[in-house]
């Protein structure tokens, strides 16, 4: 590689959404909750509906961040894995949280990623209603296009609100979905390595 060549230019990721109006979201939440027989008179009801706004503000708003990465100057070619990131997200279909850990990993290609990007990239699709099989995708297809490793693999792990809190009631239980792409998808000794270092093969 030419040590003289210019540096990339970290690319800016900002979530696209629309603009949040908090004081409509709380009237929402305050008739959210009359319509369901709950009182905001009280003292300590009072600023729930305001609350709720910005928690949920809070929930589906992700930070933006450079993508920063740097040539593989030393041709690494070993895998790559960041463990036990946590999650946190809300599924779409109650807008009930769910929260586990992810584990995210590459095989390099010609450039490597900046370490905390892999969680950043976590919480950037966390943090938006979703369903878990698709945050896993997203995850993997991001980096597989922006970073174009040799391969990705993402494991989540993750226990949801809408499964142990209601309906089933099943306390206690997770779910785990997983993504594997290029040759931590195709060569059997890399997915092995992998998915026995993420506790998904055990």
């Amino acid at each position: 590689m030419d040590p003289t060549a210019p540096a990339r230019p970290a690319l800016r990721v900002i979530h696209q959404s629309g603009a949040i109006d908090l004081t409509a979201a709380e009237a929402a939440a305050g008739q959210f909750l009359s319509a369901l027989g709950i009182s905001t008179a009280s003292e300590s009801l009072r600023g729930t509906p305001s609350r709720m706004a910005r928690a949920y503000a809070e929930l589906f708003s992700p930070r933006a961040f450079d993508l920063t990465t740097f040539p593989n100057d030393e041709c690494y070619d070993e895998l790559v894995l960041a463990r036990r990131i946590p999650v946190r997200s809300v599924c779409e279909h109650h807008l009930l949280p769910f929260v586990g850990t992810a584990h995210v990993g590459y095989l390099p290609g010609a450039r490597i990623l900046g370490l905390s990007k892999l969680a950043r990239a976590v919480e950037h699709f966390s943090c938006r209603p979703q369903v878990q099989e698709r945050l896993t995708k997203q995850i993997a297809d991001w980096l597989q296009c922006h970073l174009e490793p040799k391969g990705v693999g993402v494991v989540i792990e993750a226990e949801h609100s809408c499964m142990t809190l209601r309906g089933v009631q099943a306390t206690g239980s997770s779910t785990m979905t997983s993504t594997l792409l290029g040759l931590l998808r195709s060569d059997a000794r890399s997915r092995s390595e992998f998915l026995a270092l993420t506790g998904a093969a055990s």
